[in-house]
């Protein structure tokens, strides 16, 4: 299982490639490592990686799928960019933010389209709806616009922040 990891602002991908008792071979960015991992306490880890040892300590952050990591020497702000990740982020946004577009953060499948070119709508009405990861989301307006144009049809398989209704 791949993930996408942002440690301090920056992205990488990780994934487990293997596991056997504690020896765990893990991908970085297409980078393969073989090291030994053990929890040895609630949120506290050591690491064995080319006969040097590192302890890791990994605390919940305040929202999910973030963490805060301690080492001896350094501190990191981790925040798990996975599907579900993207989809809880996206939702917390304001569904314009500066554009005047409206789209899903996953791949999925257009199920309902409530508008058409030209309607006007008031904050909070429904413009359309998507099935992503065997669940239905709304999206809504949050101000009162007007409908500029529908990119998609209903059943459409639809791409990840792929524009779907622009409005004024």
């Amino acid at each position: 299982m791949a993930l996408e990891i942002n440690i301090d602002g920056q992205s990488v991908n990780v994934e487990l490639l293997g596991k056997d008792g504690n020896m765990h071979k893990i991908s970085i960015d297409g980078r393969v490592y073989d090291v030994d991992l053990v929890m040895v306490e609630q949120g506290i880890f050591s690491i064995l990686y080319k006969n040097k040892s590192y302890n890791v300590e990994l605390t919940p952050g305040k929202d999910p799928k973030t963490y805060f990591i301690n080492t001896l020497y350094n501190s990191f702000d981790v925040k798990i960019l996975d599907a579900e990740a993207k989809y809880l982020s996206s939702r917390k946004q304001d569904d314009l933010g500066d554009e005047n577009v409206i789209s899903s953060p996953m791949p999925g499948k257009v199920v309902k389209i409530l508008v058409k070119k030209g309607d006007k709508v008031k904050a909070g009405d429904t413009v359309i709806i998507i099935s992503a990861m065997k669940m239905e989301s709304e999206y809504k307006v949050k101000k009162d616009r007007v409908i500029k144009d529908v990119k998609v049809k209903e059943g459409d398989t639809i791409d990840g922040n792929q524009p779907l209704v622009i409005i004024e």
